[in-house]
């Protein structure tokens, strides 16, 4: 039975990036395994279950690619690595991107207006996180990943559509893995990446193991779609604007997350679970923006399942609405659902025609909606028109996150030689950290095997 010098599980940003880091060191005795398909057989417009988020490029193939420049925001390195350190990283691999087709888009804000910002911000109840963002757009997303996966070609393994059952330890050590056919491939060095779509199973193995972990917030909430001239203002000055509330009524932390310039609301699919999501384009716009609100809710004992929470909600939307519901906010204040007939009416048109209209109120709990009406109000003190009768919520968007796992600075685990990195560890929370954190683990890998 051969031994791979590393086994790479998950083909998204954070596996890809490890992979590429080995590779820059010469090292290339490497498999990298993921349960969907290659990019080149991968259709955002055709793709059903997990074929969006999973496969070559994980959920990164078919997000908006936005890179954000933000220590604050995106995810918790900056508890493990040093700010300017993770500054650099994140210069780095920018870098990478735009070497494999990146466009050379970067907003940037300036001075005044960043100022000008966090003073609306702190006048309507919340903070603003300044920050650069890189906008790749969605259409070339699955152009940069073809052109990395071309790269690689013949240099490692890559094997799609294969699932891995368990990672194998012994004696505190890692061995390997095994797949879900009973196959064992063995490795010195495990690599666990399975991306947001993996968080489930990530915390399964992370229990069977009896790894240190503490429960993640879950984040459920809605994607609110409105003209584009309403946010204008904010998204000339900011692209993306990273706004934090917490609520009056409960104190929960509640955000903006994902903003779209003259974007379109998706939906997403898997196992059987339909969520709502948002994409922009850098040549094509429509004439809507898009965000979502998210409320975080963090469970104590004995509750310990925040996905199986946020799995619950999202059916709960799925069996209402068969799928997406949309809602007009005036039919959501008046207390009734909303209408083929009332969405017509509406001054904004969905850019998400398959949504059922319907009312979110029968889905999303009180405390969570609360938290949403009371954070739209505040966004209007900055971008009048936000809490508009003919604002569109679509519901719900539900972001899975695994436990975060105890790691250490070079992202290993208490089990040697296992690095548990990205999203799926529970330490990421966007593009840019998740490629960072396959670049720290795959550096210390290389140094190890060179040794």
């Amino acid at each position: 039975m051969r031994t791979y010098n590393v086994i790479i599980v998950g083909a998204g940003p954070a596996g890809i990036f490890t992979l590429l880091s080995l590779l820059n060191k010469g090292i290339n005795d490497v498999v990298i395994l993921d349960m969907g398909k290659d990019i080149s057989s991968r259709n955002r417009e055709n793709g059903k279950g997990g074929e969006l988020l999973s496969g070559w490029g994980g959920a990164g193939a078919f997000s908006d690619g936005k890179l954000t420049f933000s220590t604050e925001v995106g995810g918790f390195l900056n508890e493990l690595i040093p700010h300017k350190k993770l500054a650099s990283l994140f210069v780095e691999a920018d870098k990478i991107y735009l070497d494999y087709g990146g466009t050379q888009f970067k907003h940037c804000n300036k001075p005044e207006e960043t100022e000008e910002m966090k003073k609306l911000a702190k006048l309507a109840g919340m903070d603003f996180i300044p920050m650069h963002i890189r906008h790749l757009g969605t259409e070339n997303c699955q152009s940069i990943l073809t052109n990395i996966r071309q790269s690689i070609e013949n240099k490692v393994e890559v094997r799609t559509e294969t699932r891995v059952k368990n990672i194998l330890i012994e004696n505190g050590r890692v061995q390997g893995v095994q797949l879900e056919d009973g196959e064992v491939i063995k490795g010195r060095i495990v690599v666990s990446a399975p991306g947001r779509v993996g968080s489930g199973w990530m915390q399964k193995e992370a229990n069977r193991m009896r790894l240190t972990s503490i429960p993640s917030p879950v984040d459920i909430g809605v994607r609110v779609e409105l003209p584009a001239a309403t946010l204008q203002k904010v998204t000339d000055a900011t692209y993306e604007a990273k706004l934090i509330y917490y609520s009056k009524s409960f104190d929960d932390r509640v955000r903006t997350f994902c903003m779209n310039p003259y974007g379109e609301v998706v939906a997403e699919e898997f196992d059987g679970i339909i969520t709502v999501n948002g994409h922009s384009y850098a040549n094509k716009k429509t004439d809507n923006s898009n965000f979502a609100i998210l409320v975080s809710s963090t469970f104590t004992e004995p509750f310990d399942s925040p996905i199986g929470y946020g799995k619950y909600i999202a059916k709960l939307a799925n069996l209402l609405g068969k799928g997406v519901i949309v809602q007009r906010l005036g039919d959501l204040l008046d207390g009734r659902r909303s209408t083929r007939q009332r969405i017509d009416k509406c001054i904004t048109t969905p850019t998400l025609g398959t949504a059922t209209p319907g009312d979110l109120s029968f889905v999303l709990p009180y405390r969570c909606l609360k938290g949403i009406m009371e954070m739209l109000e505040a966004l209007d003190k900055i971008a009048p028109g936000v809490y508009s009768r003919h604002t569109l919520i679509y519901g719900v968007e539900v972001k899975f996150y695994s436990h975060r796992i105890s790691l250490s600075k070079h992202l290993e685990s208490e089990v040697e030689n296992l690095f548990v990195i990205g999203d799926g560890a529970g330490i990421t929370r966007g593009l840019l950290q998740a490629s960072v954190c396959g670049m720290i683990a795959g550096k210390e890998i290389a140094k190890r095997l060179l040794k």
